[in-house]
């Protein structure tokens, strides 16, 4: 079968796993349902061409398997339907109609929405179960996985998504090494067809060229992140996307000279902290890391395991700092919910992410059992990836939220020095003149010292002066933090002019 040799003679060992693993959903597939009980989902393009060529792959190797001298290797015995649409670009129609002809589809074309021709399908048809061309990142995949039940409300049959775990890449290296026919809007800078009302040709592939007035485009195979796929997709931003512009490269990047004192946030995710399990102890290093640099920590939070509490915490602290650093929730389990928080908060997709998915590979080989790529997903568009040769894996920043995936002290210390390394050199991440910190133990009683510290900080407004107790019968310690050392010893000093000097002593 031209297809599986196509793949198993390539070099491209990712996609020969890919391809596996989507042939072994296939076979699944076809030993829990009879060829008649199944159908297969065709809308033209790219995504939905792949799986059609791996229908095949796999229903010949399913009748090669079962030693079926009878099996047409050539034919394509499931039912194939393809929603047709007034709205949709008559090239995907031609190509479309083209291809049921190329393959001898049995294809149902059906009018009505999805939904309604769905439910008459199943109904007349006794259809159990349906090919879909799905991956993960597609607004209707989340929630998926590769056997999924449809959702409430839709008639009962079940999802089997063969392509889930694939990415852009993935797609287009398969299309490409197969030689197989595909959409001719792909070669026009389409990357992702929808509506004739909703899609045009992605603006990363502009050629540029300036004899012509008229617009060209480079193919769609071409695009070199396939996290902007869906950038010809028109669409409403929101307004917190529209108030930060993207630089020449495509990145987000915020100017931090705008302001004389930098402002910062931390969250820390994790139900085990609010449960008192494990004590959080990368926020206090982070703040300390933070102050020795010249930044002014206005807030830190721990919030719970939950995609919306991360969105919340993300949404009100991006707003008002000029960088979030967000630890902990970041990996393959349940709990690990930071990515999909950020991306919620954005008002973004979680998509594949190509070169971060290359390093987890790397890092992991054949050891996962899972889907690596779900560990790949990242919010789309948003997303720049920190390198650094000391850091197996970059480090994630969001615009303006860098997720740090440290778990204890030593690993901190690490991805803060490769973050102050990598970013300070391109001025990302200001170095600027450290915090000075100085105390005072004063034998003095909250009400005793009340009224002149309430004072002294009118005195010295660019002071920040506090005080706490380590016990509740010990001394009272005063706190003097700015970044002007001579401001802080002339609060001192005044201080000590309004009580007995015996009453003080100056920690070191």
């Amino acid at each position: 079968m031209e297809i599986d040799k196509a793949v198993k003679e390539c070099d491209d060992r990712r996609l020969k796993t890919k391809y596996a693993n989507a042939i072994y959903v296939i076979q699944r597939a076809l030993a829990l349902y009879s060829i008649e009980e199944v159908a297969f989902s065709f809308n033209g393009g790219k995504d939905s061409t792949v799986l059609l060529h791996l229908l095949r792959a796999g229903h010949h190797l399913s009748e090669a398997n079962k030693n079926c001298p009878n099996g047409n290797p050539q034919g394509f015995p499931f039912r194939t339907i393809y929603f047709e649409s007034s709205s949709a670009f008559p090239e995907i129609n031609s190509f479309t109609h083209g291809i049921a002809t190329m393959y001898s589809l049995q294809m149902e074309v059906i009018h009505t929405d999805f939904k309604s021709g769905l439910e008459a399908l199943i109904k007349s048809k006794s259809i159990r179960a349906i090919f879909l061309g799905v991956r993960i990142g597609d607004p209707t995949a989340v929630g998926q996985e590769q056997f999924s039940p449809s959702s409430p409300g839709w008639p009962p049959f079940m999802r089997v998504n063969p392509i889930l775990d694939w990415s852009y890449r993935d797609v287009w290296a398969f299309l490409l090494i197969c030689k197989v026919p595909y959409c001719c809007l792909y070669d026009k800078g389409y990357t992702s067809i929808g509506s004739i009302h909703d899609t045009v040709p992605n603006a990363l592939l502009r050629t540029g060229d300036s004899v012509s007035s008229k617009e060209k485009f480079r193919p769609a195979y071409m695009l070199s992140d396939g996290r902007l796929e869906r950038a010809g997709r028109v669409k409403k931003l929101s307004s917190s996307m529209l108030s930060v512009s993207p630089s020449s490269d495509g990145m987000y990047k915020l100017d931090f000279n705008n302001s004389s004192v930098l402002t910062t946030s931390i969250i820390a995710v994790g139900d085990e902290i609010l449960s008192g399990i494990v004590e959080d102890q990368l926020g206090p290093l982070l703040c300390r890391k933070l102050h020795s640099i010249g930044w002014l920590v206005s807030k830190s939070v721990t919030v719970r395991n939950n995609i919306d509490s991360v969105a919340e915490e993300v949404e009100r602290m991006r707003s008002t700092n000029d960088i979030v650093f967000i630890c902990g929730g970041v990996g393959p389990v349940h709990s690990d919910v930071t990515l999909a928080g950020i991306a919620k908060s954005f008002g973004v997709r979680l998509a594949p992410d190509e070169e971060f998915e290359e390093y987890l590979w790397q890092l992991i080989g054949n050891q996962s059992k899972g889907d690596r790529n779900e560990m790949a997903l990242l919010p789309e568009g948003i997303t720049e990836l920190l390198h650094h040769d000391k850091l197996p894996v970059p480090l994630i920043k969001c615009q303006n939220v860098i997720i740090l995936t440290a778990t204890n002290i030593t690993e901190l210390d690490q991805e803060w020095d490769c973050l102050i390394d990598s970013m300070g050199s391109t001025g990302q991440l200001v170095v600027a003149e450290p915090f000075i910190s100085k105390r005072l133990t004063a034998n003095l009683s909250d009400v005793e010292a009340a009224e002149p510290l309430s004072k002294l900080c009118l005195e010295f407004p660019d002071v920040c002066i506090g005080c706490y107790r380590k016990s509740r019968h010990g001394p009272l310690v005063i706190s003097f933090e700015s970044k002007d050392n001579a401001r802080i010893d002339s609060a001192m000093v005044a201080l000590r002019k309004k009580f007995h000097p015996e009453a003080f002593s100056e920690i070191n």
